[in-house]
């Protein structure tokens, strides 16, 4: 196991470098940059944003910035944002928090899908399994953008039981903020522990050792318990890997939509004004924790499986 974490952990860091260097040269390359940006703003003169390249170190050759920012990366100093002025760790550290809670949440709410779908593969063929299949395959039909924006237009301009934004600071009022994009956050991962779920039970359902359980009368809740319910959730741990990085992805857009102040939304204000600095700070952080994601799930599986061995 050590020497498995060990090979991780560097395979690790080699790919976080390489992910991390093609995107330093895909967003510089990319056409227009913070020139763009602050030419907008008619405040600043020509000399201003002249002075503005020369301290951000824009009139250095790209090797030389990438070498500039590289070094800096290694010391954890992710550089200042172009646009607020004040170091990217601390901007990123005031949005990191509403993302957590809305990823924990949707996390919560995504889980759900492992009892529902237990129970929709216990009900093989009645109604409740019906009304679970053509539920999941509803919701993955329907395009989450447009889910939400007809529940903003319902939900919050109709009937406003649940507001945009992140509300005044109270229990109360930060729950109706936040009940809405998390379950739409979480729709996806619902539907896929409920579909995946669901077919692993049935699978395990119709093994000879069910069966042979069942044949020496052992009681039906621990044939559930032994022999079902632990053999089918073995996969799930591959999937709760995989969930936080589509948490930290999805919530670019959920936060866009229902207005709320975390990191997805501050990535769409950063690329929107070409803040370089902020923008790879927040792509690095990603990258880390889905590599993490990743990892804890290779390790996981081997922990539940004891099928699974490490080399």
């Amino acid at each position: 196991m050590g020497r498995f974490v060990a090979r991780r952990l560097v395979q690790s860091v080699i790919l976080v470098f390489a992910v991390m260097t093609l995107s330093f040269f895909l967003i510089r390359l990319t056409p227009g940059g913070p020139d763009a940006a602050l030419m907008q703003n008619p405040r600043l003169s020509p000399e201003t944003i002249q002075r503005m390249r020369e301290r951000f170190g824009l009139n250095d050759p790209l090797p030389i910035q990438y070498l500039k920012w590289l070094r800096s990366v290694v010391e954890l100093d992710f550089g200042r944002s172009y646009a607020y002025q004040v170091p990217v760790i601390t901007i990123i550290a005031e949005r990191a928090w509403p993302t957590f809670q809305l990823s924990a949440l949707s996390y919560a709410f995504g889980l759900l899908g492992v009892p529902l779908g237990v129970y929709a593969a216990s009900k093989r063929g009645r109604l409740p399994d019906t009304v679970v299949r053509v539920m999941t395959v509803v919701g993955t039909s329907v395009p989450t953008w447009w889910l939400a924006l007809s529940l903003i237009v319902f939900m919050s301009g109709a009937i406003n039981w649940f507001p945009n934004g992140q509300g005044d600071g109270t229990l109360g009022s930060w729950l109706k903020h936040v009940t809405m994009p998390a379950i739409l956050l979480g729709l996806g991962g619902l539907i896929t522990f409920t579909r995946f779920v669901r077919s692993e039970v049935l699978e395990v359902l119709g093994q000879d050792y069910v069966r042979t359980a069942r044949a020496k009368g052992l009681p039906e809740p621990d044939v559930q318990r032994w022999h079902i319910m632990r053999n089918a959730l073995i996969p799930v741990v591959t999937l709760l890997g995989s969930l936080l990085p589509a948490l930290i992805s999805g919530s670019v857009i959920t936060e866009t939509i229902f207005n709320w102040p975390g990191m997805g939304r501050l990535f769409i204000e950063a690329a929107s004004t070409r803040d370089y600095p902020l923008l790879l700070g927040m792509l690095l952080i990603g990258t880390v924790l889905t590599i993490i994601g990743t990892l804890l799930a290779d390790i996981g599986y081997g922990l539940v499986d004891p099928r699974v061995r490490y080399t």
